[in-house]
């Protein structure tokens, strides 16, 4: 089962859940902020793509940090405690496929996958 994390009024997950919905890829929505980041997934995403990657340095939340903490995140032990306190400072959405997990939405890519 596909699994998307993020939050649900984020528009780039709201394109991503309804793209698979109209290409009949079952899924289900893992919502950051009433469920929280799972600490093991965010480990293998870390893992998986890098810090540099999942961690979105350009959206509002990042910005709303601040300076010392934004400053602090310098490999991939800070991100994680950084995404964990605030996460919506996760890049979205991250999606776990049965092959891996994707970060963003790719609407030419994720044919591949399904």
């Amino acid at each position: 089962m596909i699994t998307v994390h993020g939050i649900p009024n984020c528009d780039t997950v709201k394109k991503a859940r309804a793209w698979l919905t109209e290409h009949g890829a079952p899924h289900r929505f893992h919502d950051f902020r009433k469920q929280g980041v799972p600490e093991e997934a965010l480990d293998r995403w870390l893992a998986a793509v890098g810090w540099e990657t999942l961690i979105n340095r350009k959206g509002t939340t990042w910005r709303q940090l601040d300076e010392t903490v934004r400053a602090g995140v310098t490999d991939a032990a800070s991100a994680r405690t950084v995404a964990l306190a605030h996460p919506s400072v996760i890049k979205r959405p991250v999606v776990q496929w049965d092959d891996g997990i994707t970060v963003g939405f790719d609407a030419a890519a994720w044919p591949a996958r399904l």
